[in-house]
This record gives structure tokens, C-alpha cells and sequence, in this order.
């Protein structure tokens, strides 16, 4: 395949593929594992997985985007290329000291609630993603979790978490 070839809508078609197979594979490994040796067993690996993929991502996120930023505008500049922020559309709120990053619609948790398998118990997951990928921009960025399935939440979002500073 020459990329050099492809013109825009060709690399974009590409891309949208790139980023459907990656969803793909993350389920399909996930629905694997937990036929085999259970959701404790699956959830355990996807908390592994996700949260050393999120810091690897995050550290070459920064060095092939050449990301100098710390704290919240260097996490708001690398999160805009991790491929799941562009796969969900996270909803970022800025302020002065915090970043609220909001999911809207789950494209798991909608593949779920629409077999009936219920919500999947995603925090203990995100929370290690997202610790991961903020540690790899600045260790001082703290994550907390505002609400994330299986906790109630409104209509509005699945999920939501913050961003903040360690104080000095």
C-alpha cells in the first residue's frame, strides 16, 4: 500500500478502517477471554492492557506529535490523538484548574445494552487508563472518577471524570 498515493478521502476511508478494527479488536479479545475464563478473568486483563497501552500510547502520542506541554494543556493536546478519545468524542470542559471529560454515548456499553448483556463494569478499567496515560504527560495529574458504569448516571453520559493539579 503507497499512502503517498492515496489522496485525502482515500487515507480518511483508511483511517475510519483503522479505527473500526481497533474497536474490533479490543472486543473480540475482551468476549475471548471472558468465554474462556470468565469476566473476573477478563476484567482483570482489561485493566492490565488498557492501562499499559495508555501510557505507552501517551508517551508516543508525545514524542511523534512533539508535545512539549505539562499538566492539563499537555493532557488535553495528547488526548486529542488517542484513538479512543476520537472513537467515543470525549466532551472536554476546561477551566482554570480542572478538565472535565465527559462520554456522551459508550460505543461499548451501547454494543452491550443492545445484546442485554447490562453495563460493564468499566471504572476500575478507565481509571488505570487514565491514570496512565496523565502519568505519562505529568506525574502531578491527578483522576478521579466522577461516575462510570455500574454507578447511576445521568441520561446525558455514561461517564465522567476529572482532571486536576497536585497541589505544590
Amino acid at each position: 500500500m503507497d499512502f503517498d498515493a492515496m489522496d485525502k478521502e482515500e487515507l480518511r476511508k483508511y483511517l475510519d478502517f483503522l479505527m473500526w478494527h481497533y474497536r474490533v479488536v479490543d472486543a473480540f479479545w475482551y468476549v475471548a477471554i471472558e468465554e474462556e475464563l470468565g469476566a473476573d478473568q477478563a476484567d482483570h486483563f482489561n485493566e492490565r492492557v488498557w492501562e499499559k497501552a495508555a501510557g505507552l500510547a501517551a508517551e508516543a502520542i508525545v514524542k511523534r506529535f512533539d508535545i512539549r506541554k505539562k499538566g492539563l494543556e499537555g493532557l488535553l493536546a495528547a488526548q486529542g490523538y488517542f484513538p479512543w478519545a476520537i472513537i467515543v468524542g470525549y466532551q472536554i470542559e476546561r477551566s482554570s484548574d480542572k478538565v472535565l471529560l465527559s462520554v456522551p454515548e459508550c460505543p461499548v456499553q451501547s454494543a452491550r445494552l443492545k445484546r442485554n448483556l447490562g453495563e460493564y463494569n468499566c471504572k476500575e478499567m478507565h481509571r488505570r487508563e487514565f491514570m496512565s496515560f496523565a502519568r505519562a504527560i505529568d506525574p502531578a495529574i491527578r483522576v478521579e472518577c466522577i461516575h462510570a458504569p455500574l454507578d447511576p448516571h445521568p441520561p446525558e453520559r455514561i461517564c465522567q471524570w476529572r482532571f486536576t493539579m497536585e497541589s505544590p
